[in-house]
C-alpha cells in the first residue's frame, strides 16, 4: 500500500484556478501603490480622550487596512514568486513570459521563440500549471461519484 498518492483532479477547474491566481498578482502587482484615502471630514464625539487605543479614529482605522492590505499583497505577490522560482527552466520561462511579464505574449510567439513544438509548449505550460496548482495549494481535486 502506498505511504502517498496524489489526489484526481479537475484539470478545467485546476487551470482556471492557476490562471486565476497569476491574474491576481498581475492586479496586485497594478494596485501596489495605490492607497484608499481617508475620511478627513471632522466629527466632534462626546467621549473622552484615550491613551489606551481603545477608540480609533476613522483615519488611524483607514491607514490600519491600507497598511494591512499592502502587506497582503505583497506576501502574495512574494508567495506566487517563490511558486514560479520552483519550476523547470522552460516552465518558469512560460509562465513568466505568458502571465506575470507586463506585456503578456501569445502562446504562439512564446513557443515559437524558444524552438518549442506547439504540443512540447502546451505540455511543458501543463505540467507547469499542475505543479503551480500543488505549490500555491489552489488544486481542485475532482469529486468521487458515489454509488
Amino acid at each position: 500500500m502506498p505511504l502517498f498518492t496524489l489526489p484526481e483532479i479537475d484539470r478545467e477547474k485546476t487551470k482556471a484556478a492557476v490562471e486565476s491566481a497569476l491574474e491576481k498578482y498581475r492586479i496586485c502587482l497594478l494596485t501596489l501603490d495605490e492607497k484608499q484615502l481617508p475620511k478627513i471630514t471632522q466629527t466632534f464625539s462626546l467621549t473622552p480622550p484615550t491613551n489606551t487605543n481603545e477608540f480609533r479614529s476613522s483615519t488611524e482605522e483607514v491607514a490600519i487596512a491600507n497598511a494591512d492590505r499592502e502587506r497582503a499583497k505583497l506576501q502574495y505577490i512574494e508567495r506566487v514568486i517563490k511558486a514560479v522560482n520552483r519550476l523547470s527552466l522552460q516552465e518558469r520561462e512560460i509562465i513568466i513570459r505568458r502571465y506575470l511579464n507586463e506585456e503578456s505574449e501569445f502562446d504562439y510567439q512564446i513557443y515559437s521563440s524558444m524552438g518549442l513544438s506547439e504540443r512540447q509548449f502546451y505540455r511543458i505550460k501543463s505540467k507547469a500549471f499542475y505543479k503551480l496548482a500543488f505549490i500555491l495549494k489552489i488544486e481542485v481535486v475532482k469529486e468521487r461519484q458515489v454509488g
